[in-house]
């Protein structure tokens, strides 16, 4: 019996995986592992990982509306996975009413980058909807994608990490090099390598969205079999684009409430 691998399942997956740093210089640790990194501030600066996180968290406990609103304010700060997760809440009935259009939408922002994982299930919402459903869903669509695509998303995130290099203690010592960082603590403080938290691939906006691209690109959604995963093919002609109509992006929207934002 076949039974299909949710985002949630994928995301878990890719968060938990160990990365290794190379001579080569591979993908910085994921750095919502790191207590320390946490401690430090980190995630006050990073929008998009902060909310993802506490989603991810509110999700395995079933609490399914704190998780939408974490994680459609991660969405806010151009999160994909995030995105992604609203679809598949939207879908499922999870913390909001079922609605299989605005699923829709939400996956095909979620694809907008064409992480091929996010394209599969765009397509298979798709092909679920009726002509008036997918008449619905170009239509709020654009709404959408006005708020939470990229136009108006990464310009708001990028905002935010110059502002943050520009004033973290560091950066006019070459913003990663020789410094140290003390974390105090109950237990008496800490240090931390400037090296790692500075790391500029974490504030450099081109190289933070390379990083998520070598990231998600080519994750899939699957389906399993008695321990075997196999990959849910999409429409034999996928579309390669979006199919919501353009519209200018909403710079000046409001984040999304969150109740006891922490």
């Amino acid at each position: 019996m076949l039974k299909r691998i949710g985002l949630f399942v994928v995301l878990s997956c890719v968060l938990c995986a160990p990365t290794v740093i190379s001579a080569r210089r591979g993908p910085p640790p994921n750095p919502v592992e790191d207590p320390l990194l946490i401690t430090a501030g980190f995630l006050s600066h990073h929008q998009d990982l902060k909310y993802r996180m506490l989603g991810m968290d509110a999700y395995k406990m079933k609490r399914y509306d704190k998780a939408l609103q974490y994680f459609r304010r991660a969405s806010f700060y151009a999160d994909k996975p995030s995105q992604g997760m609203v679809a598949e809440m939207y879908w499922n009935g999870e913390g909001a009413s079922r609605d299989p259009v605005l699923a829709y939408v939400w996956m095909d922002l979620a694809a907008e980058r064409g992480y091929v994982g996010f394209t599969g299930m765009r397509e298979r919402y798709w092909n679920t909807l009726d002509a008036a459903q997918r008449g619905r869903a170009l239509e709020v669509g654009q709404d959408v994608y006005a708020r939470f695509g990229d136009a108006a998303a990464k310009p708001r995130y990028e905002f935010q990490l110059r502002t943050a290099r520009r004033n973290m203690t560091g950066s006019r010592t070459g913003f990663n090099h020789g410094v140290q960082i003390e974390i105090p603590g109950p237990a008496g403080s800490q240090m931390i390598e400037g090296s790692k938290f500075y790391d500029e691939r974490y504030w450099d906006a081109k190289k933070y969205w390379a990083w998520h691209d070598s990231v998600w690109t080519k994750v899939k959604i699957g389906r399993v079999d008695v321990g075997a995963v196999e990959t849910v093919r999409a429409a034999k002609v996928p579309a390669p684009d979006s199919r919501i109509p353009e519209t200018l992006p909403d710079l000046d929207a409001v984040a999304p409430e969150v109740d006891d934002d922490p």
